[in-house]
């Protein structure tokens, strides 16, 4: 951009116009949205979850003979749903800590806070039990499996409307530090990112670590005749 410079000389005031050149410089990052950051995150782990669990479904329909992948994917759920966890679990915290910036943005919708807690145990009852089903002897499995069954019933009631209550939100924000035009807005990007790949590394491992421990279900069968 030209900005002109208008100097004076000599005693009858000539004026002489000259070209200040204002050379282009980089763009930086963002500055640092605490908040911003947090709901980014919290957005594309949310995006993340809604897929696996989408196929974790498909193999609800079959689960005898996808016993298997169902029981890959559900381990491949735990570590990004921790990451959410921690995200909210974090905004929480700091709002009721009185920081300022989680203050202004304020707590979300009334149901939607009171139905928090409820997601979050009946998700990690319905991991846990899936986990402990894989590990314990055959003289638990009936007990541990209606447990499992029950408290995904509720668990799918809950978290339909918690889906349906954060869906224009997580829409918005999930595809912000993936999209270059979004990415720079706010500091961060790049370490949100390796989080969230570095939970799905996790959850690889976690499943082919656990994958294993379906042989016994596989000779002896899925109690019942369905799924969950």
């Amino acid at each position: 951009m030209n900005t002109p410079f208008i100097a004076t000389s000599g005693g009858l005031g000539t004026v002489e116009t000259m070209t200040m050149t204002k050379r282009p410089v980089d763009v930086p990052a963002g500055p640092p949205r605490p908040t911003e950051g947090n709901a980014r995150l919290t957005a594309a782990a949310a995006a993340v979850l809604f897929c696996l669990f989408a196929a974790e479904g498909v193999t609800l329909l079959q689960v005898k003979s996808l016993l298997t992948p169902h029981v890959f994917i559900g381990m491949l759920l735990v570590p990004p749903t921790l990451v959410k966890m921690g995200t909210t679990g974090w905004r929480m915290v700091r709002y009721y800590q009185g920081d300022p910036a989680y203050r202004a943005k304020g707590p979300p919708l009334l149901m939607l806070r009171l139905l928090g807690p409820v997601v979050v145990v009946l998700t990690v009852v319905v991991l846990a039990s899936g986990i402990v089903l894989l590990l314990v002897g055959s003289a638990w499995r009936d007990r541990l499996l209606l447990v499992h069954k029950a408290s995904f019933v509720l668990w799918f009631g809950a978290m339909t409307v918690h889906v349906l209550g954060h869906l224009l939100e997580t829409a918005r924000l999930a595809p912000a530090d993936w999209v270059r035009r979004t990415r720079r807005e706010v500091r961060g990007a790049g370490l949100r990112q390796w989080i969230l790949a570095a939970s799905l590394v996790a959850g690889f491992v976690l499943g082919f670590l656990l994958v294993p421990k379906v042989g016994p279900w596989l000779v002896t069968g899925v109690p019942g005749q369905g799924g969950h």
